[in-house]
């Protein structure tokens, strides 16, 4: 144990209690102790304690032990209890435990078996609270908060995420390669009553139909050369959690079968088997075609799109929220920074814009694998151009230097014109709300509008 807990000693036996007090000093831990309910109450008012040794008889008293157990229950619920009793028994012990007593020792005390007892119920709340931590650094990781973006088309994403999270409802992510539509299912899951839960994800394309078939819903022994025992699938082992499948456009037209049913009854068996198995499964979808196009090719059921497409959420490219960029690239560059050391804190303004000028046909993903280059190769503790790809450079649209009589913030003008002209149509020449998007106050926002010759549609047609 790293480090002892502090802990209370509530008994009525004034001198047990100051020698057995004494005693646990000595063995390291900080110990308070209480001689009444009362007392006992309020320290545990004043100070929240990680253990509570409390004696179930507390002398000539109404209230007892048990009545201590309930009060820590209902006021520190972090706080293990360990109930002591010269009068112990196996009634008693039962009682204590339902009642939510970590253990029930009876007098006279071993002192190894009560150092046992103290350290087994100080581990275990050591490991409750690494849960609560983990479970904190999988929300920040995977739930909503880490999908950055204030572009509107990702405001009404947060919304949808946010209505459709706890529901049943399928759901169906579409966009192109590297929008994030992962990121997308796992923050579905995350604010979910379901996030304590399995989350299960399949990539469809990646797996023949009869590796797929096993890979989803398991196999019996013998049911195919090499299942030498039985395999619990994928749809099962997402059991009250969710499963994503991604690539469903790649599905075979037999997969698409099983796939409708287990949509429509949540039933399935495995491979090589008889037994139906019903799964309570939240399913997530996600795919970079088409499918209402795939439908009219028949690459794709009609009924199985209609099953799967209740609710779509539909990314968008990032070339389409080039707002975003700055934001994005300077949250994977804070990851990168803080996984690899390296001392990088900015972007120059010439690389900057050629990011916002790129067309990004990976989208969010080759943006990330950009900044992770950048800053893993970089010389400098700021990205410039000579840390972008020579492909990326040379791609973008923005001339960056000076040509001929253009000077660099001459040359830069067209792309900042571009960028708030979008900023501003897609919050409807809202000033405030655009000047949020971007990052500027409204003072700054007027005078590059001015200067840049950015007129609402309306006041430009009434000249």
């Amino acid at each position: 144990m790293n480090q002892p807990g502090a802990l209370l000693l509530v008994d009525d036996d004034r001198h047990l209690l100051a020698s057995m007090g004494d005693w646990l000093r000595d063995q390291g831990y900080p110990t308070d102790t209480a001689a009444t309910f009362a007392e006992a109450v309020a320290a545990v008012d004043k100070r929240p304690y990680d253990l509570v040794l409390s004696d179930v008889r507390l002398g000539a008293e109404e209230v007892d032990g048990f009545d201590l157990l309930e009060y820590c229950r209902q006021h520190r619920p972090g706080a293990s209890v360990i109930m002591l009793s010269g009068y112990g028994t196996v009634g008693d012990a039962v009682k204590a435990i339902r009642a939510g007593a970590f253990d029930f020792l009876t007098k006279p005390l071993i002192d190894q078996e009560l150092e046992m007892s103290i350290e087994r119920a100080l581990s275990q709340r050591q490991v409750i609270e690494e849960n609560k931590t983990l479970k904190a650094q999988l929300d920040m990781r995977f739930g909503l908060e880490n999908i950055v973006g204030n572009d509107h088309r990702m405001l009404k994403i947060y919304d949808m995420i946010d209505s459709v999270a706890d529901t049943k409802a399928t759901v169906l992510i579409t966009g192109e390669s590297g929008t994030g539509k992962s990121l997308i299912a796992r923050a579905i899951h995350r604010r979910s009553g379901r996030r304590d839960k399995p989350f299960v994800e399949v990539a469809c394309g990646a797996l023949p139909e009869t590796l797929l078939e096993s890979e989803l819903f398991g196999h019996t022994a013998g049911a195919f050369t090499g299942a030498t025992g039985e395999k619990m699938g994928k749809f099962m082992q997402a059991s009250h959690g969710t499963i994503f499948l991604d690539e469903i456009a790649t599905a075979s037209p037999g997969m698409q079968v099983k796939l409708l049913r287990v949509l429509q009854d949540f039933e399935f068996e495995q491979v090589g088997g008889t037994k139906t198995f019903t799964v309570d499964t939240r399913l997530i979808l996600a795919t970079n075609e088409n499918l209402a196009t795939a439908v009219a090719e028949g690459r794709f059921r009609q009924d199985l799109f209609y099953r799967v497409n209740v609710i779509n959420i539909q990314l968008p490219t990032l070339r389409e929220r080039i707002s975003d960029i700055p934001l994005l690239a300077e949250h994977f560059l804070s990851s990168v920074r803080e996984d690899s050391g390296k001392p990088v804190h900015g972007f120059t303004d010439e690389a900057m814009a050629t990011l916002q000028g790129y067309r990004w046909p990976g989208n969010v993903r080759e943006l990330q694998n950009v900044i992770e280059r950048a800053v893993l190769l970089g010389k400098n503790d700021v990205i410039g151009l000579d840390d972008l790809p020579a492909e990326l450079v040379a791609a973008g649209p923005v001339s960056v230097e000076p040509i001929g009589s253009r000077t660099l913030k001459q040359a830069l003008e067209g792309p900042e014109r571009q960028i708030i002209r979008e900023v501003l149509e897609a919050h409807q020449w809202n000033r405030h709300a655009t000047a949020e998007a971007l990052g500027i106050n409204r003072t700054t926002l007027y005078k590059k509008m001015k200067r840049l010759g950015l007129e609402e549609p309306h006041v430009a047609m009434g000249r």
